[in-house]
């Protein structure tokens, strides 16, 4: 009898022993880590900023760990295909999402049926980079400044238009941002994406758009557009001669692009460590960090909290225009 109870004793010892360990994050698994292919799965087709950087993170990584990371285009949705498709995938390390502010912090806002939760389903990795917006007119406006803009439209109610990407797209939600704030009346004409947009623009067939500084900012130097407005906190470093809202009494209309790193919920902390370092290597060299820097990006490159913060942040400030706009789910 006190053999079996011994022998029973012992079972149940070891058994608490394995759950514990089972609970416990082993520690060599970022050593162990990656041992096959990694996917990093871009939301945008080639050619857009999510491709470049996507691209320069997959180079970079292979390069400097001598594993194998390649960046994938999967379109469609704004995005919602290529973040669902990550989101259930397995928390291995093995399938990484370039998250951007539309599929983490706006289209759950404005998407009634949603087949992932930007939160619950992601673990961030690391806030990559930014583009804020640039407020441009066409020159045949007659305005030279935001005020004159605005007392323009004041005088002219409804008859400035705003061209936008598309529905829930930072230029949509960045023109409603601006009326909010300072009480005009202007019309939102959307477009399938910022090319056809722009192109309307600069023909004259709207008035006024706001687009990331990568994409405006050789048609603010040729003259095709004017610039009136940077909606950061600080100047672009590529228009160093357009002002912030900020600095324009208008502090509240902030807001561009951004992208950042995911993985599928449950990827253990060692990976997601990992892989932050990584990618944060990938942008240290001068060549890189000047190549886009001159394009009008500015880097975060923070910790996954920093990125986790940011997106809660991100879906506030664009939840509280669209409530105030009285945009519905579609």
């Amino acid at each position: 009898m006190t053999k079996t109870v011994s022998w029973v004793r012992l079972a149940a010892a070891a058994a608490a022993a394995v759950l514990v360990l089972a609970a416990c994050p082993r520690p060599g698994i970022a050593q162990d880590y990656p041992k096959q292919v990694i996917r990093l799965i871009l939301p945008t087709p080639p050619g857009g900023m999510a491709d470049l950087l996507g691209r320069i993170i997959a180079q970079k990584v292979s390069e400097n760990t001598k594993s194998t990371m390649i960046a994938e285009n999967k379109t469609g949705a704004a995005g919602l295909i290529a973040a669902d498709m990550v989101a259930h995938s397995p928390p291995d390390g093995y399938t990484l999402f370039l998250g951007y502010h539309s599929t983490q912090s706006i289209l759950h806002l404005i998407t009634a049926k949603m087949t992932y939760d930007p939160v619950k389903d992601f673990a961030p990795v690391i806030y990559v980079a930014i583009a804020p917006n640039v407020l441009i007119i066409n020159p045949s406006v007659p305005a030279k400044t935001v005020a004159e803009l605005i007392a323009y439209a004041k005088a002219n109610p409804g008859k400035l238009t705003y061209a936008s990407q598309g529905k829930g797209t930072t230029g949509h939600l960045g023109g409603e941002m601006f009326a909010q704030a300072t009480g005009i009346d202007i019309t939102h004409v959307p477009y399938r994406g910022a090319a056809p947009a722009l192109n309307d623009l600069i023909g004259g067939q709207v008035s006024m758009m706001f687009d990331i500084v990568p994409l405006a900012r050789e048609h603010i130097a040729a003259g095709n557009v004017r610039a009136l407005a940077v909606t950061s906190p600080q100047r672009s470093p590529v228009l160093p001669n357009v002002p912030t809202t900020t600095e324009l009494g208008l502090p509240e209309v902030q807001g561009g692009a951004w992208w950042g790193v995911f993985a599928p919920a449950g990827t253990p902390r060692p990976i997601i460590d990992w892989l932050n370092t990584e990618v944060r290597k990938a942008f240290a060299t001068p060549e890189v960090r000047d190549r886009l820097t001159e394009q009008g990006l500015t880097f975060a490159l923070g910790t996954p909290e920093q990125l986790a913060e940011h997106v809660k942040k991100e879906t506030e400030r664009w939840g509280a225009v669209i409530q105030k706009a009285g945009i519905k789910p579609e």
